[in-house]
Order: structure tokens, then C-alpha cells, then sequence
């Protein structure tokens, strides 16, 4: 299996060429190639054909890793593989390739020239680009030649060497017994505090926000495996704590349930104020986006009709917010202000009342952390002592606190519960600010291309009324 990364440069191309052709670790350069452009000769060749195409600036050259398993290839057929890469792939561009053998994994590097010196055009690389054609030519190459590849249904996202390699071996690495005590706190918790409880007793740290953090006490990172997985978010941990986790992850039901709040059948209503002007602005952006109108489409409105979507969700807030006037669109957001500002005093009531209880909710989530280490050490094991210390000095802060532990236990998850609920709550609020500022920030916009584009239209009439 190979996994491969592009990486562009906009310079030290010289750099980048020493580096793969480099004798030490290419076996006294063997296990080099080169494809339109001679030895010694690759920096001034590629070079030359910038000065030729006018094309010195941006990218310079690009960067392609190719990285097998251990054990898997040996590097001859590594250098192989890339060469029939380039061919397929790189067909015009000067490159030079090394296959490095100095690590205990075998890997190929391809640096390219940024401009094609058949067409004179420049490389462009996209996240499709990657999937379809790099990584795409790469995994049939490894195919055709009997190597393994990463399965359709993988995760197709990109993780570290250092993880990668570890997975090849069948080690685990720390995101997957991440996401292993994830699912084993979803499974055993009955709220999202009580799911937060669990997950510092295993010894976590948890960052809230936009999205839900994690590390292990003593890491420098935190890991947010929301990125990778919804299962992992907030509402979709809430989701599968309520019984629905085997559902979300056997792939028929979805992590969180979009239900459409409940609507009247109304007689179509006639709009004024700002609902009115987006109704106006929403039917032109669709007559533009169909080429109907006007002849001729300016890059800003080229822009507008890429953001149709964008002004659809202002028009629904508007209307879900009955906000018609500046009057209205005012008084909604003293009110949204007014939410706001008591949800952050709650949160803030919250937050103290956590940090008087801070010290004890540490202690009780290093006795169930620790409790292990305390058993290894009990049992003789060295290198236990500093975990030990800690595990007997939270137990003696919890004793001498007085508070019956599981009563803690409770009103610790219940802050954290009220906490979460809080932060959703604070982050409608602000999204709402949000959407008023853009909406009031795009009003004279619209009228002005409304007003525009109805002047043409009427130059335009009268052009074709005077040619008659």
C-alpha cells in the first residue's frame, strides 16, 4: 500500500531537487530517475522553461510522497512504481525522482516543475484532482503490481505517518482508543454531563466550543474526532446517547435527525420591507443564473448567484422572525442581545460554581483514572509511585471534603449537563447576530443591483424599440 501527499512550494526548488537525488539515501543515487531534463542539469532546465513561458512567480514546483509499508516492496520496485507514475501522470513535466531507503520504510519522492514544458501551462492541484487522478493512478499502480491498497469505504482523510505506520503494524494509535472510550462513555452514559463525567474519569481533558475537544492529561494536543465523524459531535453524541448509537453507526439512521418545524398552509402572503427587496433580489439572481437576463454578466453578479443559497436561508430568518423594517430588524436584536447577555450571566453563575468544585472534580475523576495505577503499584510494579501519590492524595481530598462522593458524582454531571446546554444555546444566539449584521450589510447591496440591472434592461428595451 502506498499513501500519498502532494505538497507545493513556492520556492527553493534547488532545495527540494538536492534533497531527492540525495546519494545517502537514494544508494549512492541508483535509485534516482529523471524525465525531461538531464543530470546535473534539472535546476537550469526547469528554470529555463519559466523564462520561456513568462511564469517565475507563485508555485515553483510540487512535491509528491509516496510511502509503503515496511516490509511490503523492495526499493526497485519503489522506484518503478514512481516512474510509471510520472508517466501517466506528468506527461510533459520535468521531474526528477528519488527512492529513499535511509528509514525502515521505503519511500519515493517526485519533485516537478510548476509549468508544463510541452503546453507552457501551469499544475493545478485540487482536493478532486488528489482523489481522482494521484491517488487514484497511485492505488491501481499498487494494485497491478500486487501491493494492497486502502478499500473504498476507508477513511479517505489524511492522518499522520507516525498513526499510519502504527496501524500497518496493528498497534493502536491514540485517536482510535479515542474514539474507543467515546463509544464506550456513549454506551454507559444517560445524559451528555453524565457523558462528560465518564470521559474525565478516563482521564481526559475536554475543550468545549464549536467543537468538542479531547486529550489525555499530560498531552500537549488536543483531538477533535467531530472532524472525522458526526457521531463525535455534541448533538450527535446527545443522539446516540439516546439509544440510537448502533443505528448511527451500521449507516441507517443519520447522526443527527433534521425534522422541519411544523407549517400551516398559508395563502401566499405579499411581502414588503426587507422580505419583499429579497424576494426581488432571489428572482433576478435565478433569471440571471438561467442566462436570461441581462446579456451580459458581471463578475460581481457572477459572485451573487454563487451565494443563491446564502440569501435563501436570510430570506427564511427574515420570515421565521417576522423582521419587515429596520425597525424590526433593531428591536429583534436588543431582544437577541438582551438573551444573549442573560445566557452568559447563567454560564458565568455556572462557571464559578464549577471552579469552587474544580479541585474536587479533579480528584474524583484522578481516583477513577488512577485506580489502575494504584492496583499495578499495589502488585509490586516500579514506576508506578507518582501515579500512586496522586491517587492517595485525591482520595484524601475527597475524605476530607465531607460531600458523600456519588453526591458529587451527581451534581458534577449536572453542571455539565446545564454547561453544554448553555454553550448551544449562547451559540443560536450569536449565529442570529450574525445573520442580522450580513442581512443589513447586504440591503443596499441588492437595491443597488436591482437598480442597475433594471436600468440596462431598459436601455436595452429602448436600443431595440429604436432599431424598429
Amino acid at each position: 500500500m502506498a499513501v500519498t501527499k502532494i505538497l507545493p512550494r513556492s520556492g527553493g526548488l534547488q532545495q527540494a531537487i538536492d534533497y531527492v537525488l540525495n546519494g545517502d539515501k537514494t544508494d549512492d543515487c541508483i535509485l534516482t530517475a529523471h524525465f525531461n531534463c538531464d543530470p546535473g542539469r534539472e535546476y537550469r532546465q526547469m528554470m529555463q522553461t519559466k523564462w520561456e513561458t513568462h511564469r517565475t512567480d507563485g508555485r515553483q514546483c510540487y512535491h509528491i510522497i509516496q510511502s509503503f509499508r515496511p516490509g511490503e516492496i523492495t526499493p526497485e520496485l519503489a522506484l518503478e512504481i514512481a516512474k510509471e507514475f510520472v508517466r501517466e501522470h506528468l506527461d510533459g513535466f520535468e521531474a526528477v525522482i528519488g527512492t529513499h531507503v535511509d528509514r525502515h520504510h521505503i519511500h519515493s519522492h517526485i519533485v516537478f516543475n510548476s509549468v508544463n514544458a510541452d503546453t507552457g501551462e501551469k499544475y493545478h492541484s485540487t482536493q478532486q484532482s488528489y482523489y481522482q487522478q494521484i491517488r487514484g493512478i497511485s492505488d491501481r499502480l499498487c494494485r497491478e503490481h500486487g501491493l494492497s491498497v486502502i478499500m473504498a469505504g476507508e477513511s479517505a482523510k489524511a492522518i499522520s505517518y507516525v498513526e499510519w505506520l502504527r496501524r500497518s503494524k496493528g498497534q493502536p494509535t491514540f485517536r482510535s482508543m479515542l474514539e474507543a472510550d467515546l463509544r464506550a462513555a456513549i454506551q454507559d452514559a444517560n445524559d451528555l454531563g453524565h457523558f462528560f463525567l465518564l470521559m474525565e474519569h478516563m482521564g481526559y481533558e475536554i475543550r468545549h466550543g464549536d467543537r468538542l475537544g479531547f486529550r489525555l492529561r499530560g498531552q500537549e494536543r488536543f483531538q477533535y474526532p467531530g472532524r472525522r465523524n458526526t457521531l463525535f459531535t455534541e448533538n450527535g453524541i446527545r443522539a446516540a446517547i439516546q439509544g440510537n448509537l448502533a443505528e448511527i453507526e451500521a449507516g441507517s439512521r443519520p447522526t443527527v435527525l433534521s425534522r422541519p418545524k411544523y407549517r400551516p398552509y398559508l395563502a401566499h402572503p405579499k411581502y414588503t420591507g426587507f422580505l419583499a427587496l429579497y424576494v426581488h433580489y432571489l428572482y433576478l439572481l435565478g433569471k440571471i443564473g438561467q442566462r436570461q437576463y441581462p446579456p451580459r454578466m458581471t463578475p460581481h453578479l457572477r459572485q451573487e448567484v454563487m451565494r443563491f443559497e446564502q440569501y435563501q436561508a436570510q430570506f427564511a430568518f427574515l420570515r421565521e422572525n417576522d423582521i419587515t423594517t429596520p425597525a424590526d430588524m433593531a428591536a429583534f436584536e436588543q431582544r437577541t442581545e438582551e438573551t444573549l447577555a442573560k445566557l452568559i450571566k447563567q454560564r458565568t453563575i455556572l462557571n464559578v460554581r464549577k471552579k469552587k468544585r474544580q479541585k474536587l472534580y479533579t480528584a474524583l475523576a484522578d481516583v477513577e483514572a488512577l485506580a489502575p495505577s494504584k492496583a499495578l503499584y499495589e502488585e509490586g510494579l516500579t514506576g508506578m509511585e507518582a501515579e500512586f501519590e496522586r491517587y492517595m492524595e485525591a482520595v484524601a481530598l475527597l475524605e476530607s471534603s465531607g460531600v458523600p462522593r456519588n453526591r458529587l458524582t451527581e451534581e458534577k454531571a449536572e453542571i455539565y449537563e446545564q454547561l453544554a446546554e448553555l454553550n448551544r444555546e449562547i451559540r443560536t444566539e450569536r449565529q442570529k447576530l450574525k445573520l442580522c449584521h450580513e442581512i443589513q450589510n447586504q440591503v443596499p447591496v441588492m437595491e443597488q443591483d436591482i437598480q442597475r440591472t433594471e436600468e440596462h434592461q431598459k436601455e436595452v428595451r429602448e436600443h431595440e424599440h429604436r432599431r424598429r
